[in-house]
């Protein structure tokens, strides 16, 4: 075990498998994420739906492998596309009751990372086009600064992209 949350929820290991054989070896994988580090700080997002700030990404749609999942949440969430993401592995954690899934479960996820100038800000916050789930984006610094609400898994996730 990595980590474990306050309530329960818990990075159980990151596999290191290829992007390629990810969905192969592991056909539960249902989504990717993304961190996004900016320079000396993370970008994170406000999560309507969950009340917390976290990192980037989402669930896979029919027929997506990870790097189009990946590519499609980034373009949604961030309003980047074609970028050099890096790939980090498949992350497994057994996660508490939630907004889609009401038992505790395990998950599977690609996990990626990418390093962005802060001057790409004004240009994320200008084309990020889904602002009804993420409403709002802000460096990781300001928001411990502020003792804003942070997911405590997504917190620990950083720590997988230095």
């Amino acid at each position: 075990m990595i980590f474990k949350a306050k309530n329960g929820a818990s990075i159980i290991e990151r596999i290191e498998v290829d992007e390629s054989e990810a969905l192969c070896q592991y056909p539960a994988i249902d989504h990717a994420l993304i961190i996004v580090k900016m320079e000396d700080d993370y970008l994170l997002g406000w999560h309507k739906w969950r009340d917390d700030y976290e990192t980037f990404g989402g669930l896979m749609d029919r027929g997506e492998n990870l790097r189009e999942c990946i590519n499609r949440e980034c373009e949604e969430e961030l309003g980047i596309k074609d970028m050099d993401y890096e790939y980090l592995g498949v992350l497994h954690t057994y996660m508490p009751p939630g907004y889609w899934v009401k038992e505790w479960h395990e998950e599977y996820g690609g996990i990626y990372g990418i390093t962005l100038p802060k001057t790409m800000l004004s240009a994320i916050e200008q084309n990020r086009l889904d602002r009804e789930e993420i409403g709002e984006i802000a460096f990781y610094s300001e928001l411990k600064r502020r003792g804003e609400k942070i997911d405590e898994i997504n917190e620990a996730l950083l720590a997988f992209y230095p």
